[in-house]
């Protein structure tokens, strides 16, 4: 059984330079939220003040780089005026997304339509509403853009290593560089400006060094394209910066060190633009997905007893399958004894467990009723909830602004 020491309780208060601090501090004003409003459950809840707290160290440590917010991560409507208050931009995967930031305030000059896979009506829609960045990594998708927004500018997404990171995105998406080189040539060829290369070395990474993988690779471009005389402009640095899960993640800094390392090694005093496409790190730790206790039993010659919660894969935890995002816990009943459990979700299917290889332990007096909460939930949890599965209604959320409270 794998043991990440997810165990309930937060015992640690973390200086306000720490990676964990924003998650702590959030944590404390939602939880303090939830226990005087007591909505219904399962809920969401994300505090502002954390998202702006968030933007504003990321802004610190890449000074330099445009931050284009993973709208998929969380697209509640305050969390994207929010930021488009602060003068970020936007990663869009879809019409929607582009119709959400658009309507909260964003300029379309600031939406970067990042998906590769994109129908040509889409594309046309985008670029009738003012999108005029595109992401690519195919011919056919290029061919579209040439001719449903002339002019563009588009961006080739590179394959690359994503050793390290908690969810992976196998070979989706991406080329690899030499393919790259031929399409943003051909981009220039159709009339589009090749403005540069993105890459992702996948979610939730704890390698400070995966980014040199991306980097070495959009030199590898830069220096292909410049050989045909076309100029690339732009890297694109991705996603993939952590949140506060059961495994701590390295600081903010030392993932900033080292793609500055990368970047000098590989364009020296040529630096390119710079884009980057967080999501995770900006609202993930911002959230706190409060639960409750249906059922608690026995395992059959086993120590561990079947916690289940109204919540589960189906209806907010879709990044627990295959235990690859492993939630902070607190309970209302943090400071009794506990033994280890397994964890599962409310419906009928037999693959709505939650934890059962990842070690957790839980008050021996949790019973049916009792808060439990999710801790750092923010990313990927209602915006990853099904319509409807068993019956079971999508995730509510709800925002509270924590600089308001105080």
């Amino acid at each position: 059984m794998t043991d990440l020491s997810a165990t309930t309780g937060v015992t640690d208060r973390p200086s306000d330079g720490d990676v964990a601090g924003t998650a702590a501090r959030s944590a404390d004003r939602v939880r303090a939220h939830l226990d005087a409003a007591r909505p219904g459950t399962p809920c969401l809840v994300l505090d502002l003040a954390a998202v702006r707290e968030r933007y504003a160290e990321l802004r610190t440590a890449l000074p330099d780089a445009r931050i284009c917010y993973a709208v998929k991560a969380n697209p509640q409507p305050e969390v994207v005026a929010a930021l488009a208050a602060l003068g970020s931009s936007f990663d869009v995967a879809s019409p929607g997304e582009i119709d959400l930031c658009l309507a909260q305030g964003a300029d379309p000059g600031a939406i970067s339509y990042g998906n590769t896979i994109k129908k040509r009506a889409d594309i046309a829609r985008a670029h009738a509403l003012g999108v005029r960045l595109f992401a690519t990594d195919s011919e056919s998708d290029l061919t579209a853009i040439a001719e449903e927004a002339p002019g563009a500018q588009v961006f080739c997404r590179v394959l690359v290593d994503n050793t390290g990171s908690r969810t992976p995105f196998g070979r989706k998406f991406g080329c690899p560089p030499e393919t790259a080189v031929r399409l943003l040539h051909r981009a220039a060829e159709l009339g589009l400006d090749p403005f540069g290369v993105s890459f992702h070395i996948g979610s939730q990474q704890h390698d400070t060094a995966a980014w040199e993988h991306g980097i070495r690779a959009a030199g590898e471009v830069f220096r292909g394209l410049a050989e045909l005389g076309v100029d690339a402009r732009m890297v694109n640095l991705g996603g993939g910066l952590p949140a506060h899960y059961t495994d701590a993640a390295p600081p903010l800094a030392d993932y900033a060190r080292s793609i500055e390392r990368a970047l000098d090694r590989e364009f020296g005093a040529r630096r390119p633009e710079l884009l980057v496409e967080p999501g995770r790190r900006l609202v993930g730790d911002a959230g706190v997905l409060r639960g409750e206790v249906v059922l608690v039993t026995e395992e059959t010659g086993s120590d561990r007893r079947w916690v289940y919660l109204d919540v589960g894969r189906y209806n907010g935890l879709a990044e627990t399958e295959g235990e690859a995002i492993t939630y902070r816990l607190r309970t209302s009943r943090d400071g009794d004894p506990t033994g280890p459990v397994v964890l599962a979700g409310p419906t009928c299917d037999g693959d709505d467990v939650i934890y059962q290889r990842t070690r957790y332990e839980l008050p021996l007096t949790l019973r049916p009723g009792d808060a439990v909460d999710l801790l750092s939930a923010g990313a990927y949890t209602a915006s990853y909830a099904s319509v409807g599965f068993n019956g079971f209604p999508p995730l509510p959320t709800y925002c509270i602004d924590g600089h308001e409270r105080s």
